[in-house]
């Protein structure tokens, strides 16, 4: 992606949160971070791309990575997940939106965003028309 830009990457977070889970005072317990929504895993089923990295909190397999869009220029389409090859192509049609990585593990619960960053060509645009969708018409 040539136009990807203030990357912010959440790995000390990551860490922090993995150590107090680990640690022998237990500041944190398992229920407190395998909290995940059951939309959000439901998600990660159908929509998310299979990660190289195992769960770290325990040995329930490889994580999937889920990328959410939002930004003004996106219109009612803000908070989609989206695929990479979707995301290279909304770089040459939007200005800007913020694109948000989520790791889960879809077996324990375990989840976290690992990455945010700023796609688009840089040219202001309005967003488009908004369409009824299911919830308009049935409420």
């Amino acid at each position: 992606m040539w136009s990807k830009r203030q990357t912010v990457d959440y790995a000390l977070q990551r860490r922090h949160a993995l150590e107090r889970l680990r640690s022998r005072v237990r500041t944190l317990r398992r229920e407190d971070v395998c909290d995940a929504d059951p939309m959000l895993i439901r998600s990660a089923l159908h929509h998310g791309e299979l990660s190289n990295v195992r769960c770290p909190v325990g040995n329930c397999g490889r994580l999937v990575n889920l990328n959410y869009t939002f930004g003004e220029q996106l219109g009612q389409y803000s908070g989609r997940i989206k695929s990479p090859a979707e995301l290279e192509e909304m770089e040459n049609e939007f200005g800007e939106f913020r694109v948000c990585v989520v790791e889960v593990c879809t077996e324990c619960g375990w989840n976290h965003m690992i990455t945010s960053y700023l796609l688009g060509d840089g040219v202001k645009r309005r967003p488009p028309r908004r369409q009824r969708t299911v919830e308009d018409i049935y409420g």
